[in-house]
């Protein structure tokens, strides 16, 4: 027969086992959303993937934190302005300022009109290793394609460095933070953007498959700013982030940085690249 401090003993362990679970549930549930930034206004990918991807910077602490809900805003009963769809009938964009906070470099906001033709525009990325090269659907997200349009005329991605990237389980590079250092030891790599956001769009039936360039965002809706990310493999992710072209020129720059690794990566593997890619100037269209 078993004595009280036995008892107590096995209690104590059961206590300790119901703890352990919770928290091997809990990494799985956070294993599912790759977070694809960091700090205030945490800008995301989530989806059912094998292997998350922690807030950038690294270390276990703050992945919790970035998995649980964004900080709240003001309590202010003056509600946040939201972005809005493009609207055919007046060809215009509801772009609205980013009240997550954040790194901000601030070159001003798009152009409200809006044009979605011609249907696609050819996005040129050159980067210290070579060009990137994106087909852009500019009919299915024309907010999307004028934003990124209006960031490249302004020199936003100029000099700025791609700072997160996959693994073979979540295959991608993250960029289009102009303020992330990228040398796997900024705590604030992914929390940049250009001070405004837009809805997301092209969303029914999309899929993140090889080749594929998507815009990033924050958990919630109408959040989508500067980044993207652009996929070497196949990412199982849900329909919530933009895919706003497909990549023509430069999977084998993306292979390559993937085969050499990260700086000190988190423990899902994932982190800065060791290659360092630097985008050097963005056109589209042949106009910058």
């Amino acid at each position: 027969m078993s004595t009280g401090k036995d008892r107590q003993k096995q209690l104590a362990r059961e206590h300790y086992e119901r703890q352990q679970q919770r928290r091997l549930e809990r990494e799985q549930r956070n294993k599912r959303m790759a977070i694809i930034g960091s700090t205030v206004g945490v800008v995301v990918v989530v989806g059912g993937i094998v292997a998350g991807i922690a807030v950038l910077g690294g270390g276990d602490e703050p992945t919790e934190a970035a998995a649980s809900p964004s900080p709240q805003a003001s309590t202010s009963t003056a509600a946040a302005p939201q972005a809005k769809p493009y609207d055919e009938k007046s060809g215009t964009c509801g772009y609205v300022p980013d009240t997550g906070g954040g790194q901000v470099k601030d070159v001003g906001m798009p152009p409200a009109e809006v044009k979605p033709t011609p249907a696609k525009k050819t996005m040129t990325m050159k980067t210290g290793l070579g060009d990137i090269v994106v087909e852009l659907d500019n009919a299915k997200a024309p907010c999307t394609v004028n934003s990124l349009q209006f960031l490249a005329e302004k020199g936003y991605y100029d000099g700025s460095k791609c700072h997160r990237l996959g693994n073979d389980k979540f295959p991608m590079l993250q960029c289009g933070d102009p303020t992330a250092k990228a040398d796997g030891k900024s705590q604030t790599d992914g929390s940049g953007g250009p001070g405004y956001v837009l809805v997301e769009e092209n969303l029914e039936g999309a899929t993140y498959k090889r080749g594929v360039m998507a815009m990033a965002k924050t958990q919630a809706p109408g959040s989508t700013g500067s980044q993207f990310f652009l996929v070497y493999g196949d990412i199982q992710l849900d329909p919530l982030y933009t895919p706003v072209g497909t990549i023509t020129k430069g999977l084998d720059i993306l292979d390559k940085v993937n085969k050499a690794g990260v700086i000190a990566g988190s423990a899902d593997g994932t982190g800065a690249p060791k290659e360092t890619v630097e985008i050097k100037d963005v056109t589209i269209d042949g106009k910058s």
